[in-house]
């Protein structure tokens, strides 16, 4: 009886067959990566300069896909939901556009979102922690308090805190996106040079 081998050469499992395709171009992962966290450190060191950035990509973002949406509701305009997509797209113009007009005012509105989000996101992490029994889930409120004190922490700071926490935040995410990419570039050589069996 006769079987398809989908196993990969030299006994190597399939994520380490990835791995050593990717093997010439792992310098520029690595390099990527650098690049990436360079930009997150950067937004961090200054979280002005990237909160007014983020908030007028956002605000860019939401005119292009308002204008999208209306032209697409135009386009298809015998379709029953024509009104209601058109309402959308004039809210997210009208969104976009107070947001790259008058960013500082929109960082304040965002901040106070996350703020809530937090309190809200951690009191319910340490609720469900404490009604349910499952293992780990002392790392469940620790992340839940931690929440918390994140939210009240911008809460109090607030409006303040609008200058310097949504920078800040999109910063430490582009700083971990980066250091992840350069661990793949790491892996990725570190297989390509390990010897074969």
């Amino acid at each position: 009886m006769s079987h398809t081998t989908d196993a990969p050469p030299h006994g190597h499992p399939p994520h380490a067959e990835e791995l050593h395709r990717l093997g010439s171009n792992w310098g520029w992962i690595v390099a990527l990566g650098a690049v990436v966290t360079a930009a997150g450190i950067g937004a961090v060191a200054f979280s002005l300069l990237a909160t007014l950035t983020t908030v007028i990509v956002i605000g860019a973002l939401l005119l292009a896909a308002g204008t999208v949406q209306i032209i697409g509701a135009f386009v298809a305009r015998t379709w029953q939901g024509f009104f209601v997509s058109a309402l959308v797209g004039v809210l997210h113009i009208l969104v976009g556009g107070i947001m790259v007009e008058h960013p500082l005012r929109a960082a304040a509105v965002l901040t106070l979102v996350i703020a809530v989000m937090l309190l809200v996101g951690g009191a319910a992490r340490v609720l469900f922690a404490a009604t349910h029994r499952y293992h780990g889930r002392g790392w469940t409120v620790v992340s839940g308090l931690v929440s918390i004190a994140l939210g009240v922490m911008i809460w109090r700071d607030w409006p303040e805190a609008s200058l310097w926490v949504i920078g800040t935040f999109a910063g430490i995410d582009l700083a971990f996106a980066g250091w992840s990419w350069v661990m793949l570039g790491l892996a990725v050589k570190a297989a390509t040079t390990s010897p074969k069996p």
